[in-house]
């Protein structure tokens, strides 16, 4: 069947709607993958998906105390544009591979499309199991901190409350229950949704910092920028930097999140690129403003730091205001935008379980890739990932400590997977192994053993060499230092148990992948017939 042929019939075998429908089913045909999900998003509101998973400038408040401790009010600013920086090339790599290639695979559909043949596979199986691990984890993490944020507003407003362990948990629950049902419902409920939360994302920042910085003493310039703390005891300061590093990489978390609702976008190889690129640009001016104000705003850090509701940035807003009512309201805008936020992760994350079972690289596949007709929602993957994380959130209950240590696992397993793919990218490109576009749609494209073509995103040039080679560079720095315990005298208390949990997840899938995988797993199918 010719391009011509197919104009009004889908590679799923419907009828499209108008020329829109025909290009994204085309492009998706192209990739090798049958269209099945509904095309609910549009520019704005994957936008505002973007922007409200990352949720820099709420994120760099509540992991404020990592980076304080390990690189104090220098150490935190000098950080984050670090941070920043890397980060930016990080989601340039991405937003390139996405314009190449928009499928909810992401990372491991990309990988078996630039790995050499003989290890695409393997290599496309294992990127695919760390997507898996860093999302759960980075799911998981967002419903425990906004559990946690809950029950620091309790404890702000109700000095006798007596927390514990099974309240944060079942407040946990709570938030997977809530982020269910926006995501069972389907339609254009979570694109409204999303739309909406851009909104608090943006109209929040002013409402806290502007009654911050108006009401608080504020430090001097030296004290804020030449201030540096190294509470972990580590040999050097510059040591305690790099360690410090990983609250500030937290808050901007999940930037592959608008690739994995890839085939839920209009024209998804454009609408991506931008929105990861955009979402870096508005994320981390917003972050970098708050943490700036934050650290002008900070008077006994003491105080701060030993904050009964075990968040520092609690304590900074009460010293400002003087109100625990408005310490309240603000710390309330956080939490909402936690909660929010736990809904696009659990769509996300739910996406790349689908699509990686879709592709036979999980137990129990034929299950986990099943999508209801008439909400084209892939319900069983929504409800594992949500089981998984209750599951998890019983860990809560015999260790706040190592819960904890899932925000490094999410950390270790999102940016190993992004290393993996953004090397084999740097090899390929300076190689010259990928086409520019020639126009013609009746080929298969950018999948394992097709023809590698750019996208319309692309860096050109040595300039794309360049910022590929720092992104790599910069999370293998991030990587390694994931797996570091806060403190240089290591206790069970201090102990970072997130490489036992990324390495032994891996170990496992590796198992499976000798003795069941390897039969079954032949790197993203194609389902449908060359074009």
């Amino acid at each position: 069947m010719t391009s011509h042929e197919l104009k009004n019939i889908s590679p799923s075998g419907g009828e499209l709607d108008g020329p829109a429908d025909y290009r994204d089913e085309m492009n998706l045909a192209r990739l090798g993958k049958k269209s099945v999900l509904k095309r609910n998003f549009g520019m704005m509101s994957m936008l505002g998906f973007s922007c409200t998973i990352l949720i820099t400038w709420e994120g760099i408040v509540v992991t404020f105390l990592q980076a304080f401790q390990n690189g104090g009010m220098a150490g935190a600013a000098y950080g984050f544009i670090v941070v920043w920086a890397g980060t930016a090339a990080s989601f340039a790599m991405l937003a390139e591979l996405a314009s190449m290639a928009p499928t909810s695979g992401g990372q491991y559909h990309w990988c078996s499309m630039l790995a050499p043949p003989s290890w695409m596979r393997f290599f496309s199986y294992v990127t695919g199991w760390l997507t898996v691990i860093g999302w759960q984890a980075t799911f998981a993490t967002s419903c425990y901190l906004s559990g946690s944020l809950i029950q620091g507003l309790i404890i702000l407003t109700r000095p006798h409350y007596q927390p514990e362990s099974w309240h944060g948990t079942l407040l946990f629950w709570a938030v997977v229950l809530f982020s269910v049902m926006i995501n069972a419902v389907g339609g254009n409920v979570l694109p409204r949704f999303e739309g909406l939360i851009l909104f608090i994302h943006i109209l929040g920042f002013f409402a806290i910092l502007i009654p911050v910085t108006a009401m608080a003493d504020h430090n001097t310039g030296k004290e804020v920028f030449t201030t540096f703390l190294n509470e972990g005891n580590w040999s050097s300061q510059g040591l305690s930097f790099f360690i410090g590093l990983v609250g500030c990489v937290f808050a901007f978390s999940g930037g592959d999140a608008a690739v994995h609702m890839s085939e839920e976008i209009e024209n998804a190889e454009v609408v991506v690129p931008r929105s990861i690129m955009l979402s870096v640009l508005i994320n981390g001016s917003l972050g970098f403003g708050m943490l700036i104000a934050t650290l002008f705003c900070l008077s006994n850090i003491d105080k701060t730091l030993n904050s009964p509701t075990g968040y520092p940035f609690m304590e900074i807003f009460l010293q400002a205001t003087d109100s625990v009512g408005g310490t309240a309201t603000m710390g309330a805008i956080i939490t909402t935008m936690g909660i929010c936020t736990s809904v696009g992760m659990l769509a996300a994350c739910s996406r790349q379980f689908w699509s990686f079972s879709r592709d036979r690289g999980v137990p129990g596949w034929r299950l986990w890739s099943r999508v209801t007709s008439e909400k084209a929602v892939p319900v069983f993957a929504v409800g594992l990932t949500a089981t998984v994380a209750c599951l998890l959130a019983l860990i809560n209950i015999g260790s706040e400590v190592a819960f904890n240590d899932l925000v490094s696992m999410s950390v270790s397993g999102l940016y190993l997977s992004y290393m993996v793919v953004a090397i084999l990218l740097l090899y390929r490109r300076c190689t010259g192994s990928i086409s520019h576009h020639n126009g013609h749609e009746d080929m298969i494209v950018n999948t394992a053993g097709a023809k590698l073509v750019w996208g319309p995103f692309h860096i050109p040039g040595i300039l794309g060499i360049l910022v590929n080679l720092w992104a790599v560079c910069y999370m293998i720095i991030i990587v390694f230092f994931s797996f570091w315990p806060t403190e240089s005298v290591v206790k069970v208390t201090t102990m970072n148990y997130s490489v036992v949990g990324t390495f032994g997840t891996i170990i496992l899938s590796i198992i499976y992948y000798v003795v069941r995988a390897r039969k079954v797993y032949e790197g993203p199918l194609v389902e449908v017939d060359n074009l």
